[in-house]
């Protein structure tokens, strides 16, 4: 057989092997946080999230004691209103008493006068009057003083001792009456 030449060496010239080292290595991954980071983010969110609970609570706190307040005020302040009203009846009342040679016909147009602005004021505050004759008798706004016998059905108010009062239809004062009962024969 023929000899076969001698294979010389591959030599690679320095571009081809510049080349071959240039094409990147796989990518090595990203070390793992160590445990110092780890526990630098938690507790970077635990300070975070305390830092939110403190404002959040804090918050709450001003609100419940801006409603305990305004609470405070409305009770306070609640007859405001009414108080205003009869202001103006307390001054008529004393013009009254510091008239000097006043009539008795003087007085009692005075208290008359005075009576329209207290039912004006009680208007106003919706405090309603309460006159129930002639009704059927009701626990819940009159209070019985006595049972009479009566030509009148039985249960029904036949004589109001005193006027009752309701405010809002809520009754603050419920009315005296005394109530027919069925005559004996």
């Amino acid at each position: 057989m023929p000899e076969s030449p001698e294979k010389e060496p591959v030599v690679k010239s320095e571009s081809a092997a510049s080349t071959e080292s240039a094409t990147p290595a796989p990518a090595a991954e990203p070390a793992p946080p160590t445990l110092e980071e780890l526990l630098q983010k938690a507790e970077a969110a635990v300070q975070e999230h305390r830092d939110a609970f403190l404002r959040a609570k804090a918050e709450t706190e001003n609100m419940r004691k801006r409603a305990q307040t305004d609470v405070a005020n409305a009770h306070k302040y609640a007859v405001e209103k009414f108080a205003t009203e009869l202001v103006a009846v307390k001054d008529s009342l004393e013009a009254a008493l510091a008239t000097e040679n006043a009539t008795a016909e003087n007085f009692k147009s005075g208290v008359e006068l005075t009576l329209k602005q207290l039912n004006a004021a009680f208007d106003k505050c919706d405090i309603a009057e309460e006159n129930p004759v002639n009704q059927k008798f009701d626990p819940h706004r009159h209070q019985a003083i006595s049972m009479v016998e009566s030509d009148a059905e039985p249960n029904t108010v036949v004589a109001v001792l005193q006027k009752g009062y309701k405010l809002n239809e809520r009754v603050i004062r419920p009315a005296l009456v005394t109530v027919a009962k069925a005559k004996l024969h």
